[in-house]
């Protein structure tokens, strides 16, 4: 009986839109939305006599990205011409770097998911800079039954990242993208929207298929049209079941069929054959006589290296050990990027509990941005009222309801929050006036006092709520730790 082993080979090509105010080659702006063919100039369309110029914001953000996924950047880089026909390309060809990019041999680690304490190493060929084409909207309009075209996308600075084919599921895919995207946003180099065509994956998928020894492959696709990492997800699962499907059926492997280009149609939820792929000698590469090729000083790179500050994965791990949080209260605070990373730590600092202010800010802060669509360097809550906040409910001065009252306050109201407090009428209740008000409920109620005798502690209930409708500012953990006291007394 013959034995089957199937490994999956996946590799990714990723395309990050540089957070650059202008085009790569030119002085066009690159905001999202635009009336379209209102950002173009001579240059970006390619017109004659248009010379490009070096947009050295990009170099400087392609160079950090390269040091962050621990990348080899070279003394000199140079730009490549990669022909190809397609409407929404003016000049016929693409600005790009072929055999010396700007980035290379790199690494990215990813946590396993199929066994969480285990590390997987995923190898970075290459990231170069290359110029972004336009867009193409095929049958947009109704019964038009036409294809428009928008060059405003033109020029806009792209960092393309090519890993080693080192990927074994779509998991794992899912995971290097999330690492990958968190360090993007980390650096501040791309706003990572794909739905605004910001952060596009392609990917390059086959099965290495070993029958009694003897090795087999299939003929690898390249997935294109996922516009969310759960896109890429379930379209890398069908894509592997269909491969493997087929294979079974024709038995074709990857010398019988060229390498093919599919789509992906997430309403269906399967993949479509769009053409068969290029090789590299297609494009008919050459270096671009309108450029000179790029030398960049160590020094520039040392510059860059130390402007990356604390990588996320570090910062994960720094939470946990200094604040005690676990792996996954951590990974939303650093998802958030930077700016949320130093509003927890100094509501941290000042509460003296960071476990109660991670999950304020995941629960009530997190909730009130998403409502308002707004950011945490807008929030009308600052880090420090927060700590100021949440210093009294530890201290056991106001409860969890009564500061959401506050918080609420502060929300619309900039002053501190004893002001705040002052004005909703919220104060402590001293020791001898909570021992008074708990006497009388347990004189008025000897059911409860009976009930909670004979082991019913939850009985208590009841009472806590007559509490807090007697007194607003009567902290239930207080009282129930009173009611306790004066029966067992």
């Amino acid at each position: 009986m013959s034995t089957q082993q199937v490994t999956t080979i996946i590799g990714l090509e990723v395309h990050v839109q540089l957070k650059t105010k202008t085009k790569l080659f030119c002085g066009c702006r690159t905001e999202f939305g635009a009336p379209p063919n209102t950002q173009v100039c001579p240059t970006c369309l390619g017109l004659p006599g248009a010379l490009p110029v070096i947009n050295e914001a990009a170099i400087d953000l392609a160079i950090r990205t390269g040091l962050a996924i621990h990348c080899s950047i070279p003394e000199m880089t140079k730009w490549d011409r990669k022909q190809y026909f397609y409407p929404d390309l003016p000049k016929g060809y693409q600005i790009s770097q072929f055999d010396l990019p700007i980035c290379a041999d790199g690494y990215l680690e990813i946590v396993d998911p199929a066994d969480e304490n285990n590390t997987r190493h995923i190898g970075i060929i290459r990231a170069h800079l290359e110029e972004d084409a336009g867009k193409s909207m095929h049958d947009e309009v109704a019964g038009k039954s036409d294809t428009r075209i928008d060059l405003n996308r033109c020029g806009t600075p792209l960092l393309e990242i090519v890993s080693q084919p080192d990927l074994r599921s779509a998991a794992e895919v899912r995971e290097y993208l999330t690492q990958l995207k968190l360090i993007l946003m980390h650096l501040d180099v791309s706003d990572c929207e794909m739905q605004e065509g910001s952060l596009r994956v392609d990917a390059n998928v086959n099965l290495h298929i070993e029958i009694d020894g003897q090795k087999i492959a299939t003929p690898i696709v390249e997935v294109k049209n996922m516009n969310s990492f759960r896109a890429v997800e379930r379209a890398l699962e069908f894509e592997i079941e269909r491969q493997y499907i087929d294979w079974e059926a024709d038995g074709l492997t990857i010398e019988d069929r060229a390498k093919t280009t599919r789509g992906w149609d997430d309403s269906k939820g399967c993949t479509f054959i769009q053409r068969e792929k290029e090789e590299s000698a297609d494009y008919r590469y050459f270096p671009d006589p309108d450029l000179l090729p790029i030398r960049i000083p160590a020094e520039r790179i040392e510059q860059a290296r130390a402007s990356l500050g604390e990588l996320p994965q570090v910062t994960i791990a720094r939470l946990q050990n200094q604040y005690g949080l676990n792996v996954y209260d951590s990974n939303v605070i650093v998802n958030q990027g930077p700016a949320m990373i130093a509003y927890f730590e100094t509501a941290a600092e000042i509460s003296g509990d960071a476990k109660r202010s991670s999950s304020w800010i995941q629960q009530d802060v997190m909730r009130t941005l998403k409502e308002q669509e707004s950011t945490i360097d807008a929030f009308a809550v600052s880090s420090d009222q927060l700590g100021a906040l949440l210093k009294r409910v530890a201290a056991g001065e106001i409860d969890n309801t009564r500061a959401r009252d506050v918080f609420a306050y502060l929300l619309e109201n900039n002053v501190t929050v004893e002001a705040a407090m002052k004005t909703l009428g919220i104060e402590q209740v001293d020791s001898g006036e909570l021992d008074s008000l708990c006497q009388e409920l347990l004189d008025a109620n000897p059911q409860v006092v009976a009930d909670v005798q004979g082991g019913k502690v939850q009985a208590l209930g009841a009472l806590i709520g007559q509490a807090k409708k007697k007194n607003p500012n009567a902290n239930p953990g207080k009282v129930r730790e009173t009611l306790l006291r004066l029966i067992q007394s």
